[in-house]
């Protein structure tokens, strides 16, 4: 096996040097072309950015025109209804929303960060009119909220409404209770999020 001719080498090598050269001393004489292109592609960049947004946004409207009364809410599934209020949340300037919920979920189906920074946690009860949220549930959004999932407040969203015993459970620990009609007026705009 023979190796390779030093004297290969040393051209291979001149060849490089003077083609990184040549691209050096383009660039250096194209400044104002390069500069122009890297402007053009930044602004470009920046239009697209904001077209996605502003399709976002357009898909995150529609879907919450719908949900301006309690109505869609009593049809929906579980699953659907937590998406609903992920929704909501981002349509009220949330961020780093999530949908987490499913068995192992740990009390929490929403995560997101509120407009003024802090962490909540959502439990969706997406129950019919004659079943309430009780104690138990709200016991364990307690137990997980601030350790397992590190957030500063806590919400249970329900379509019906919660026993006296869970309301005031909630009311002494600061868990937030949004019921059916508040529930409501939260997604016709006239009601406060869970956070406010």
């Amino acid at each position: 096996m023979a190796g390779r001719h030093p004297v290969g080498v040393g051209v291979a090598a001149l060849v490089a040097f003077a083609l990184v050269l040549l691209v050096l001393q383009w660039m250096a004489h194209h400044l104002l072309l390069l500069a122009a292109l890297l402007a053009v592609g930044a602004a470009a960049g920046v239009v697209v950015q904001r077209a996605r947004v502003r399709t976002r946004q357009r898909e995150l409207d529609a879907r919450t025109a719908g949900l301006r009364h309690i109505g869609p809410f009593l049809a929906m599934t579980p699953k659907a209804f937590e998406h609903a209020l992920a929704d909501l949340c981002r349509r009220d300037g949330c961020t780093a929303v999530t949908v987490v919920g499913g068995s192992g979920d740990l009390a929490a189906d929403v995560l997101a960060t509120t407009p003024t920074g802090q962490r909540i946690l959502i439990q969706a009860k997406r129950y019919g009119p004659r079943t309430f949220v009780g104690s138990r549930d709200v016991q364990t959004v307690n137990g997980t909220y601030r350790d397992i999932h590190r957030c500063d407040l806590a919400a249970v969203v329900t379509t019906s409404s919660f026993t006296k015993a869970a309301a005031e459970f909630c009311g002494r620990v600061g868990i937030r209770t949004v019921d059916r009609r508040a529930l409501a007026l939260w997604a016709d705009g006239r009601g406060k999020p869970p956070w406010a």
